[in-house]
């Protein structure tokens, strides 16, 4: 069995944002030569997330309005989390849109449904931050 990691790197400078990585994820595939097997992709920051869904514009609006309605940034003064910080939201929003995914590979490709997409969710950017792939298979 073969074993693949790579870091993908962001630096969004808006406080939230989703990102299609799915190019990157393919890439890595690629670069690991593994034909069947499993990749893994998590966001190694605790206020980002890693998810599949459509990569739709409205839906991404929806998605973001939806999270702000269930943990709004503001007032920063109603989380205790947030003593000396301002991102205890941002922590919430990862918890809902989870930390990683696991998608089969098989023939050497990403075995998705007909929509399916991998997305880097932010949601306390203007930082650098980073996401893990692992692959793993033969």
């Amino acid at each position: 069995m073969k074993s693949y990691r790579k870091e993908l790197w962001f630096n969004v400078p808006a406080r939230r944002e989703f990102i299609n990585i799915t190019p990157q994820v393919e890439e890595c595939l690629k670069e690991s030569g593994i034909r069947e097997g499993l990749v893994l992709v998590n966001a190694m920051h605790i206020t980002a997330s890693v998810f599949i869904n459509d990569d739709e514009s409205g839906l991404h609006h929806d998605f973001d309005v939806w999270l702000e309605k269930l943990a709004p940034h503001e007032p920063v003064s109603g989380y205790r989390h947030n003593v000396g910080e301002d991102n205890a939201d941002a922590h919430l929003k990862r918890q809902v849109m989870g930390r990683e995914v696991v998608v089969a590979v098989t023939e050497g490709k990403l075995d998705f449904g007909r929509w399916e997409q991998i997305f880097y969710g932010e949601f306390d950017g203007r930082r650098k931050k980073r996401a893990l792939v692992k692959i793993i298979g033969e």
